[in-house]
């Protein structure tokens, strides 16, 4: 068996690199995939259209809670075996919110397929368990890259699958998809096995402790949260206004989502410019490129065809500053030491998909009761928050590496 002395720090072959990050872009399209079919969702298992942001925050707060409860384990559990049960979970939610009917039973079946797809926030930490220190950052971004295209792809392409088949056909193809890859990681992904120096409960305590002393942490999960509240806002909200403003059909709001997976090319560019310094000041840019999407997007008006291009222009720039500052934070934290990785990660995610959650129920929210006009608005808050607090960086003396 390959322990984790046998991985570590060696060049990671291109193919591996490839099967990780499409593993990770399979996963976690499955946190994605209700964004754009909230309406008909919501319509087929009798939610209301401000509880329709309940859809994606259920599958969210499954995720959050694994983050914080499973993929620590990957600094204690030989880690194929761990990734291996938990798809096992996401097949069988995937099948229930298949055939359920009911919306209390399809929240249910939302919050496992979450809480399962933890997987993929084992695996970008095993990569570089792989990857020596010259090149983690090109391969954390190479994985994230594929981890964000399966987030940017998933909304179209559910959307594509439900204009033809119908909106429980996206979760059955993917129960399918899940299962072939379940297989392929047993058979195929290399065994890592930590050096167990703590038990569980040792494990999930020490995240009280890593949280309290590391203030980069802290910082990346602060500006993280933010920018991905803004994203999952801003995801939440659109397919209703596209559909009530522009009367697009879901093949519509398809195109619509699938214009934003340009975004994507920001991840790999950040984590090549991350490796040369330049970390400080494109998580800035980052900032500044999100609040002026939302800005952009609070600014348009009207029904036309302008109006929409400029819309799909900001929901670009938008994704763009979520995924690259994604990866200039992942870095910064895989680089303060070894053994805690899988818990650095675990308590990273959990923070910013809390902020993920928090802006899929505001947009949810926000839109019924004030429309585009008062959901950008808080969109342009939330990255000007971290922006904000971008600018104690120097004077708390933290550095982000």
């Amino acid at each position: 068996m390959q322990n984790e002395q046998e991985v570590k720090g060696q060049p990671i072959p291109g193919w591996i690199t490839f099967l990780l990050a499409a593993s990770c872009g399979i996963i976690v399209a499955n946190l994605y995939y209700a964004q754009t079919l909230v309406g008909p969702i919501s319509a087929a298992t009798g939610l209301s259209s401000a509880a329709a942001g309940l859809i994606v925050t259920i599958t969210q707060i499954g995720y959050v809670l694994g983050l914080l409860f499973i993929v620590p384990l990957s600094d204690i559990i030989e880690n194929r075996r761990l990734a291996v049960v938990s798809l096992i979970v996401v097949v069988i939610a995937l099948v229930a919110a298949t055939f359920v009917h009911h919306a209390a039973l399809f929240l249910t079946a939302s919050f496992f397929i979450g809480l399962g797809s933890v997987v993929a926030q084992i695996l970008v930490p095993y990569a570089t368990y792989l990857a020596s220190e010259e090149q983690r950052g090109r391969v954390v971004g190479n994985v994230m890259s594929g981890l964000l295209l399966g987030i940017m792809f998933s909304r179209p392409l559910a959307s594509f699958t439900a204009s033809f088949w119908g909106w429980r056909s996206v979760f059955a193809i993917s129960a399918v998809l899940i299962a072939v890859l379940s297989v392929l990681l047993s058979r195929i992904l290399p065994k890592r096995m930590p050096s167990r120096a703590m038990n569980y409960g040792e494990l999930t305590l020490s995240l009280v402790t890593l949280f309290k002393q590391t203030p980069v942490l802290r910082r990346r999960a602060f500006y993280q949260a933010s920018l991905f509240g803004a994203f999952s806002l801003f995801w939440t909200a659109v397919p209703l206004h596209l559909a009530d403003e522009f009367g697009l059909s879901q093949q519509g709001i398809a195109w619509f989502a699938l214009a934003g997976v340009g975004g994507a090319v920001a991840a790999p560019i950040a984590g090549r410019l991350a490796d040369k310094g330049w970390t400080r000041r494109l998580t800035g840019l980052a900032m500044v490129l999100a609040t002026l999407s939302f800005l952009l997007a609070f600014l348009l008006q009207g029904h036309s065809r302008a109006v929409l291009l400029l819309l799909v222009l900001a929901a670009i720039t938008l994704d763009m500053a979520v995924s690259g500052n994604l990866v200039l934070g992942q870095r910064a934290i895989y680089s303060l030491g070894n053994e805690a990785r899988g818990r650095l990660n675990g308590l990273f995610m959990s923070i910013f998909f809390m902020g993920g959650a928090i802006g899929s129920s505001l947009g949810g929210w926000s839109y019924a009761h004030g429309g585009w006009s008062f959901t950008s608005l808080i969109g342009t808050v939330l990255p000007l928050l971290a922006l904000l607090y971008f600018f104690t960086e120097k004077k708390s003396g933290v550095n982000n590496v």
